[in-house]
C-alpha cells in the first residue's frame, strides 16, 4: 500500500502544474473566443472549413460526450458535414490541458505527435466525409441558440475552469490516477514483453479495450505513461490515446442517431485506422519514450519527494477536485423541485457540455419559461407549460434519449 500511495503521489505532482494551467486556458478560451468565431469558418463545404475545424478543435478540452452536442450545435449553425467530422475527430483526442499533460509524463516529443496525429486525423476524416456522404445522409437536427453567459469575465473563467470543467471530469481523472499508480504497483514488469515482437497485437488489444469504453483524453495519460513502464510499445500507448479519447460507445450511438449510419461508420473507421496507423508510424522510426515519472532509475531516492511547488500545485488540484465533486454530490441529493416545475428522465448526458446542449434544445420552445439540467441526477427540469411531446422531439433531436416525466 506504501508503494502505491508513493507511486500516486508521484503521478499527481507530476500532471498538477499543467493540468492547472491548461484549466484555466480552457476557462479563457470558453468566455473570450465567442461561439460565432468557430462557425464563421465552418460553414463552406470544402477542404479549408474541414481544416480550420480540425485546428480550432485541437486545443478544446471537449471529451467524446462533450463534443457530440457541441458538433450538433456547429450543425445546426449551417457547418459542413465534412466539417462536423472534422471536429468529432479531432477535438476529444486532445486539448489545451492534456498536451501540457501529455508533456509533463511523456515529454515533448508525445505532446508534439498527439496533437498533429489528431489534426491529420480529423482533417482525412472530414475530407472523407465530404466525399462520400451526401447532404441528406445526415439526420436534420433542430436549431438551438445558447444563453448569454453575465458577470465579471475573470470570475467566469476562473469558474469554468476550477469548477466547471473539474466537476465535469474531475471524476473520470481521478479514475485515470488510481488506475496508473496500480498498473505501476500491480502489472509485472514482463507483461507486455510477451507481445513485444507483435506490436499490432499491442496495439489491437488495446483498441478492444479503449474504444468501447470512456477514457478522457487527460486522464488517459497518466495510464499510458504507467503501461509504457511495463512495456507497452509507445506506438500501441498512442493508440489508446488516440482512440480511447475519441470515440465509445454512447458516442457512437448518438453521431448514429444525430448524422446518419454512413457517417457514423466513416467516423468510426477513420478513428480506428489512423491511430493503427500512427501507431506503427512511431514504432518504424524508433520513436524512443521515456515517460519522467519513470526517469533516472538511479536516483529513485531523490525522485521519491516531488518537488516543493508540484507538490503545492498537487494539493491545490485535490482541493479543487474535492470541492467540485463535494457540490455535485450535494446537489444531487439536495436538489429541490420548484411545484411549478416538471421534471424529465433524460438519459446520454455526461458532463457540463451535455447539460447546456439539453437546455438549449428546449429554451426556445413555446411554453418553456426556464430549463436545468443535471447530468448526475439524469434530469430536466422545466418551468412553463410546454408539452411533453415537444419536449421529447426536441431533446431527442439533440441527440439525448428522453424518458418522459421522472
Amino acid at each position: 500500500m506504501g508503494e502505491y500511495l508513493l507511486s500516486l503521489l508521484n503521478v499527481v505532482c507530476e500532471m498538477a502544474p499543467y493540468l492547472l494551467l491548461g484549466f484555466l486556458i480552457a476557462g479563457i478560451l470558453h468566455v473570450f473566443v465567442p461561439d460565432r468565431f468557430y462557425t464563421k469558418y465552418l460553414s463552406k463545404d470544402n477542404k479549408w472549413a474541414v481544416l480550420w475545424a480540425a485546428l480550432l478543435g485541437v486545443p478544446l478540452p471537449l471529451c467524446s460526450c462533450g463534443v457530440i452536442p457541441t458538433a450538433i450545435g456547429l450543425r445546426n449553425e449551417k457547418a459542413s458535414k465534412g466539417a462536423v467530422a472534422s471536429f468529432l475527430i479531432a477535438t476529444p483526442q486532445t486539448g489545451i490541458d492534456s498536451i501540457l499533460a501529455t508533456f509533463s509524463l511523456l515529454g515533448l516529443g508525445f505532446a508534439i505527435v498527439r496533437p498533429a496525429a489528431a489534426l491529420i486525423t480529423g482533417v482525412c476524416g472530414g475530407l472523407l466525409v465530404n466525399r462520400l456522404v451526401k447532404e441528406d445522409d445526415t439526420e436534420a437536427v433542430i436549431p438551438t441558440s445558447c444563453s448569454v453567459e453575465s458577470g465579471n469575465r475573470m470570475w467566469r473563467v476562473l469558474k469554468y475552469a476550477y469548477f466547471d470543467m473539474i466537476k465535469s471530469i474531475g471524476g473520470r481523472l481521478i479514475i485515470g490516477l488510481l488506475v496508473a499508480a496500480l498498473i505501476q504497483v500491480a502489472i509485472p514488469d514482463e507483461f507486455f514483453l510477451h507481445f513485444g515482437k507483435q506490436p499490432l497485437l499491442q496495439m489491437l488489444v488495446i483498441l478492444v479495450v479503449a474504444v468501447p469504453m470512456y477514457i478522457c483524453s487527460t486522464g488517459s495519460i497518466p495510464v499510458a505513461a504507467a503501461l509504457i513502464m511495463k512495456g507497452l510499445s509507445p506506438g500501441a500507448a498512442l493508440v489508446m490515446l488516440m482512440a480511447g479519447p475519441a470515440v465509445n460507445l454512447a458516442s457512437i450511438l448518438v453521431v448514429r442517431k444525430a448524422m446518419g449510419r454512413r457517417f457514423t461508420w466513416i467516423y468510426l473507421l477513420v478513428i480506428v485506422c489512423f491511430s493503427i496507423f500512427f501507431g506503427l508510424l512511431v514504432n518504424a522510426i524508433g520513436f524512443n519514450v521515456k515517460p519522467m515519472a519513470a526517469a533516472d532509475p538511479c536516483c529513485a531516492e531523490e525522485a521519491m519527494i516531488p518537488g516543493t511547488f508540484k507538490l503545492i500545485c498537487a494539493i491545490v488540484l485535490t482541493l479543487l477536485i474535492i470541492f467540485a465533486l463535494t457540490m455535485k454530490l450535494f446537489e444531487r441529493f439536495t436538489h429541490k423541485v420548484d411545484p411549478d416545475t416538471s421534471v424529465y428522465t433524460v438519459e446520454g448526458m455526461n458532463c457540463s457540455h451535455c447539460e447546456a446542449a439539453v437546455c438549449r434544445a428546449v429554451e426556445n420552445l413555446p411554453g418553456v419559461e426556464s430549463a436545468s439540467a443535471s447530468a448526475s441526477r439524469k434530469t430536466l427540469t422545466i418551468k412553463g407549460t410546454a408539452s411533453e411531446d415537444a419536449l421529447r422531439s426536441a431533446v431527442e433531436k439533440a441527440g439525448y434519449t428522453f424518458k418522459g416525466k421522472k
